[in-house]
């Protein structure tokens, strides 16, 4: 058993502090000054005294980093999870209440929310300095403890809810520390382009600041621009943390992005756009594979490799129906829908997933393998393609896209389809719309993705 699994994981010990590394460190950039995580911790305590002792959870709505990272923390003071929506809706925020009626829900101050809750301010925030004469020592806290309660995004069916314990917190987090130190260093300054509401903006821009040695951006800024300005104004070693949809419009910007390493997920990334990305930076770009249900898992350098090398004590065993991974942060393997190549030195690679695979009139195809087709057609700047659920009159689940192409016209995009696909899976309709209902993550929620289609 490794040193790791001895520290974090079944034999994990039963008390961890709430925040880690160095107190006098820096942990959150703002506006171009630093906040050290003992003046942060001083701010959450207070945060985490003011919390009703009966809310039993706290729905983070904070959409600021900072803010976010500042009730997190005192959350995890506090001993409550904190709960993240599926999504930013009034239903989602009414679906999560139902299993915890008392829980609080809070949002930065300042802010008009369509989302019922209670501003941080009212919960003791100042800007009074804390006493730091002295640096203080963490409190411990049970790692048993329920920290967290993430959701899946919904892109393959209704969202489910996956419980995080402050042991798993910790272990996940240690295991993506390694990955990163080994190209930046310990300490390093995080710029994510992504929101911190999701497991991959919690794992690399919430946890990276609280349980490790790095410092995070309170910006999440979006246009090429903004990203390009922050990046300067933090100091190196930087971590940009973004989406491949993301990344593809930054390079396009032309912009430099002065950064030292890169970091992708939640959706493929295309090689050629790693190396481009890798040639404009001169930084390694990690793509990392995970998912809600497991937190990053195994990593690999796209722009490189082809295949994903596991994290230290995860073990990944191909089944008929997908993966079963074993990992530190998990009491039991789960099984995820991804069709995995395991090779004899352990690495792996990923060859689909169970949900893409589809059969229309004896054939079989990748709808990930037909949606690269359809996305290299020129002209289209983006796509989806979903099978029905139901049956046509030939007793065929036809597929039907939905496609972004400004210059291309339907009858166009078809022509060129027919040279590509077979045609049992020429889609039904083919709708051409402005943008897809991507989440701010990038993902497509199917029940977006079929009311567009049906508009």
């Amino acid at each position: 058993m490794s040193a790791q699994t001895e520290a974090l994981g079944a034999a994990a010990p039963p008390l961890r502090p709430w925040l880690g590394g160095d107190p006098m460190r820096a942990l959150l950039w703002r506006d171009g000054t630093a906040q050290s995580a003992a003046a942060f911790a001083a701010q959450a305590e207070r945060v985490a005294a003011e919390l009703p002792a009966d809310s039993g959870a706290l729905i983070n709505l904070c959409e600021r980093r900072g803010a976010f990272l500042l009730a997190f923390a005192a959350a995890l003071r506090a001993g409550v999870p904190t709960l993240l929506l599926p999504a930013r809706t009034p239903a989602a925020l009414r679906a999560v209440r139902q299993r915890w009626p008392l829980a609080l829900a809070v949002h930065e101050p300042g802010t008009s929310h369509e989302l019922d809750g209670t501003a941080l301010a009212a919960l003791g925030v100042d800007d009074d300095a804390p006493d730091l004469s002295a640096a203080p020592s963490w409190p411990l806290l049970d790692t048993a403890r329920m920290a967290l309660v993430g959701h899946t995004s919904g892109s393959t069916g209704l969202p489910q809810a996956h419980v995080k314990t402050l042991r798993a917190l910790w272990a996940s987090n240690a295991a993506n520390q390694a990955r990163i130190a080994a190209e930046l260093g310990a300490h390093f300054t995080v710029l994510a382009t992504v929101p911190p509401q999701h497991m991959y903006g919690i794992e690399m821009s919430v946890l990276l600041p609280l349980l490790g040695e790095a410092a995070v951006a309170d910006a999440q800024p979006l246009l090429p621009a903004d990203v390009d300005a922050e990046l300067r104004r933090l100091p190196a070693p930087r971590l940009l943390v973004t989406t491949p949809l993301h990344l593809r419009a930054l390079l396009e910007s032309g912009l430099q992005l002065p950064c030292e390493a890169i970091v992708s997920a939640t959706a493929p990334l295309d090689v050629e756009l790693a190396r481009a990305a890798e040639q404009r930076t001169g930084a390694p770009l990690i793509e990392v594979y995970g998912a809600t249900e497991t937190c990053v898992v195994a990593a690999r350098r796209t722009a490189r490799e082809t295949l994903w090398t596991p994290y230290a004590d995860v073990r990944l065993q191909p089944e008929p129906d997908g993966v079963r991974i074993a990992a530190p942060q998990l009491d039991a393997p789960i099984l995820l829908g991804d069709l995995v190549e395991r090779q004899p030195d352990g690495r792996f690679a990923l060859v689909g997933r169970v949900a893409d695979l589809i059969e229309i009139a004896g054939k079989r195809a990748s709808l990930a393998d037909l949606t690269r087709q359809l996305l290299a057609i020129p002209g289209v700047q983006d796509a989806a393609l979903i099978q029905h659920d139901a049956p046509d009159a030939a007793g065929a689940r036809r597929l039907a896209a939905l496609v972004v192409a400004p210059t291309r016209s339907e009858t166009e995009l078809l022509a060129e389809l027919r040279q590509r696909f077979d045609p049992v899976f020429l889609p039904r309709p083919l709708k051409r719309v402005e943008r897809l209902p991507r989440n701010a993550l990038g993902k497509l929620p199917h029940a977006a993705v079929w009311a567009l289609l049906r508009a």
